[in-house]
């Protein structure tokens, strides 16, 4: 089972387009470097850069860009959510990509099961205020209603002491505790992602 080749997608969402500097970028980066140690190799999508509609269905026409970035979500076998923390939410970015993924609840193969079935969802927080934990369950909650699996620790964030202004990108090296968990949470998401795709869900 350890052969079995994997795809990931990191929709990083933070407000700011390339080439500004990213710390939602940074940790993206790092937790696709993570899956890439444990076999699976995927691509990093910054949403801001592409012309992505607001609404919630699996095109809105006029351009969109969302069908393309989709196509590469259904391409793929984990999917890493990589948002800021903006006043205790997940960005406004992250928001509008969970509202395009709510047309997937719709979206079924011939045995009625979510094209998202059997896919793996994982989030990567960054901030300078508490609330990563409020936005990570905000965002697997999400990711599980639109058909994502989620593994044992499903979450790898930074978060800086209150009222101050550094950045994750700022610091000299990556924290011990935030790259030990980021290095779980690609093992595990590799681990589940290869029994669903060895042992699918049951069809309805």
């Amino acid at each position: 089972m350890t052969d079995i080749p994997l795809r990931a997608l990191v929709l990083v969402c933070t407000l700011k387009p390339s080439p500004s500097a990213s710390s939602s970028q940074l940790l993206g980066e790092q937790v696709l470097r993570a899956l890439e140690d444990n076999g699976a190799t995927g691509e990093v999508v910054r949403v801001v850069d592409h012309d992505v509609r607001f609404g919630v269905t699996t095109d809105e026409g006029d351009g969109d860009a969302w069908p393309e970035i989709r196509a590469r979500m259904l391409a793929s076998d984990i999917l890493v959510v990589a948002t800021p923390i903006w006043m205790g939410q997940p960005s406004s970015v992250c928001k509008m990509a969970l509202e395009r993924l709510d047309a997937e609840i719709g979206e079924t193969d011939d045995e009625g099961r979510m094209l998202t079935a059997g896919k793996v969802g994982v989030v990567a927080v960054v901030g300078n205020e508490d609330g990563a934990h409020h936005v990570t369950a905000e965002v697997l909650q999400a990711l599980n209603d639109t058909g994502f699996s989620i593994p044992a620790t499903a979450s790898t964030y930074w978060v800086g002491e209150a009222m101050q202004g550094t950045d994750y990108q700022d610091l000299d090296e990556t924290p011990e505790k935030t790259a030990s968990t980021t290095a779980t949470v690609a093992r595990n998401a590799v681990h589940l992602a290869r029994l669903l795709k060895d042992e699918p869900y049951p069809a309805g």
